[in-house]
């Protein structure tokens, strides 16, 4: 497939969830040092949601894509205490919650006209046993591409990939040097690698600074052979190119 990313070889996305301070001031102005825009998941809950979000405007307004993480951002109930939990939802609350985030952050980067998904806690059904259903069908008839966790060592091949069901490889604690030997190897088989960001140089599900900054040198490095961008950028790529018939 390395025909399709002429003249590159494969393709990389930086993707961040959450929407964090620490994302703000350490993440976004380490790429726009390097020329490189990612993907920010965001989550718009709270009273101060709009001005805890207006510095994210002008982050939109650069050319960094913003992404829905729904409102609540509701957890499976091995991963987190909260008052509701993906056992307890519907796929109506579900999609109410998510609709509902996504009115906010229209409002965040109102040029947008493509929007993808990210699953809180990577999960992505309601209900339990015998009563689970996946709620992928509902944020498919809302948004053009949604982002999962894939098994480690994998990433997308083009010609293949599910845009509801995008894979991504989640990064925390991982050095310099293994983010990028994953990209190489991954992109030197034609592939869409996604990289999962929380925190950089942070307290929880972090990267080091050192090791993110490394992975942007090597990314503006060899910008010649890897095309780097936003995720919905090249989800809308391989959608255009399948209605051509090019792959």
């Amino acid at each position: 497939m390395h025909d399709f990313w002429t003249p590159y070889r494969g393709a990389v996305s930086l993707t961040f969830d959450d929407g964090t301070v620490n994302q703000l001031e350490k993440a976004v102005p380490a790429m726009d040092e390097f020329g490189i825009k990612g993907t920010v998941y965001m989550v718009p809950n709270g009273d101060d949601w709009q001005q805890r979000l207006a510095p994210w405007k002008t982050v939109a307004a650069s050319g960094h894509e913003i992404g829905n993480h729904s409102l609540s951002h509701i957890c499976p109930q091995n991963i987190a205490e909260q008052p509701i939990t993906l056992e307890e939802a519907t796929l109506a609350a579900i999609e109410a919650d998510i609709l509902a985030a996504q009115e906010r952050l229209q409002q965040i980067a109102p040029h947008q006209k493509h929007w993808s998904f990210s699953y809180p806690c990577n999960g992505t059904c309601v209900g339990h046993g015998k009563q689970r259903q996946s709620f992928m069908p509902v944020v498919a008839k809302h948004f053009f591409a949604s982002r999962i966790a894939a098994e480690y060592g994998f990433a997308n091949a083009p010609d293949r990939v599910d845009l509801g069901a995008i894979w991504g490889i989640s990064v925390e604690r991982m050095s310099g040097f293994e983010m990028i030997g994953l990209v190489e190897e991954l992109t030197a088989r034609g592939q869409w690698v996604i990289l999962i960001f929380h925190e950089i140089s942070g307290e929880r599900l972090t990267v080091g600074g050192y090791d993110f900054r490394m992975l942007l040198a090597y990314l503006q490095r060899n910008a010649e052979r890897i095309w780097t961008a936003p995720l919905i950028e090249v989800a809308r790529k391989i959608a255009e190119q399948r209605a051509q018939g090019s792959i």
